[in-house]
């Protein structure tokens, strides 16, 4: 099982591992274009600020990110699972996982990013600060700039089991599962059980609490309807609205 998380805009500051090492990353086939991504960021924020604000979409509050992201080769780093911050990642709780789960965890999740293409749980990154909306001076919008490059390595990565896909639009529009990846490839919605309505804090804390229960599990379902039946083992309550269509209800979210 493959499941693609999308990142998130709050990140850990700090860390104690050294500088970031692209050859050490996972997906290896991914390198050319992260190299391409870090020097055009790096070298937007080091240059006129006001112009690297605008790019990435900052507000005054958050300038100091243009000088962050200017020392990204420098600076120090720390696992992706310790890296994400926000109401998915609290839900999903990778430090509290037992050995196994976390073992799991480094095999199966796949954090997307506009910087690093994706990258697994285990690999070192710096905080930045760098979403798929943007678009690079030099490179244009980087949901379109990742498209050939996930769509050398991705299907690979894929496996023959599941792909659960769990990101939002922006970081879906750079990897498409095609062909026989797509027919294994699940996409889920969270829904409040009593409007039908989706809400940002169910969705969010909802699919990091589903992604917890199955790593806890051990399950390894192999297509949709595989995954719809473990989930329902699991507690949740889920509807299949069309072929790899999943629907959760919740009424409310501790």
């Amino acid at each position: 099982m493959l499941v693609l998380l999308p990142p998130s805009e709050g990140k850990a500051t700090g860390g104690e591992g050294p500088a970031v090492d692209l050859g050490a990353l996972s997906l290896p086939g991914l390198r050319g274009a992260r190299e391409a991504v870090l020097e055009e960021l790096v070298g937007l924020c080091a240059g006129d600020e006001e112009k690297a604000a605008g790019v990435l979409g900052l507000s005054a509050g958050l300038r100091g990110e243009v000088a962050k992201n200017a020392g990204l080769r420098e600076a120090p780093t720390r696992p992706v699972g310790e890296i994400y911050t926000g109401v998915l990642y609290d839900a999903l709780g990778l430090a509290t996982l037992g050995a196994a789960a976390r073992m799991r965890a480094e095999e199966s999740l796949l954090v997307f990013s506009g910087l690093w293409g994706a990258v697994r749980v285990r690999d070192a990154i710096p905080s930045y600060r760098c979403s798929m909306g943007v678009r690079l001076p030099g490179l244009g919008g980087l949901g379109g700039y990742w498209r050939g490059p996930m769509a050398e390595v991705l299907p690979e990565a894929a496996g023959e089991g599941l792909v659960l896909d769990l990101r939002s639009a922006a970081y879906g529009s750079a990897w498409r599962p095609k062909g026989a990846v797509a027919r294994r490839t699940a996409t889920v919605r969270v829904l409040q059980a009593e409007t039908r309505k989706v809400v940002s804090h169910f969705n969010k804390a909802t699919k990091g609490r589903l992604v917890r229960a199955l790593l806890e599990d051990g399950a390894r379902p192999q297509d949709p309807v595989e995954l719809a039946e473990a989930l329902r083992d699991l507690g949740f309550v889920v509807e299949e609205q069309s072929p790899g269509k999943l629907d959760v209800l919740v009424t409310e979210v501790h």
